[in-house]
């Protein structure tokens, strides 16, 4: 089970690590700070309203993931208007949202930068960088034919 079977190594995130720990910490606060001004009641109705949050974060999350596993993997009907979408400090997941389909992933670079790209028929393809899961930078690539 230690074993990476897919095609790229593990790294460590140090800022998703701190991330999730922070998250932890505000949950904590919540529940406690409701104890400790409405007592069991707040708690419970603290707690609900945390996990409807989650829940809501699921669902988008599942809609994402079922909308592109109908499409090729990398594919986007057209590459410049995607392009022309994208902001930077968006992420992963909202940017495949955008696309409606996952972006293949392009090889793994030492700096802890993770890049995919989304190609279309014409062979126009933006490639995204990105950084703790946010998207830091991003490139279209034209064919030389398209240019024209």
């Amino acid at each position: 089970m230690g074993s990476n079977p897919g095609r790229y190594p593990l790294r460590d995130n140090a800022g998703m690590r701190l991330k999730g720990i922070l998250v932890w910490a505000v949950v904590a606060a919540v529940v406690a700070l409701s104890y400790r001004r409405w007592g069991w009641p707040g708690v419970a109705l603290s707690t609900g309203i945390l996990m409807m949050w989650v829940l809501l974060y699921v669902n988008r999350l599942m809609l994402v993931i079922r909308r592109a596993s109908n499409r090729p993997r990398g594919h986007v009907d057209s590459a410049v208007m995607f392009n022309a979408q994208l902001r930077s400090g968006r992420t992963l997941m909202r940017v495949t949202a955008q696309a409606l389909a996952l972006g293949e992933p392009v090889q793994p670079s030492a700096d802890g930068l993770e890049r995919y790209r989304w190609s279309d028929d014409s062979a126009s393809c933006v490639t995204c960088t990105f950084r703790n899961g946010r998207l830091v930078n991003w490139q279209l690539e034209r064919p030389e034919s398209a240019a024209d």
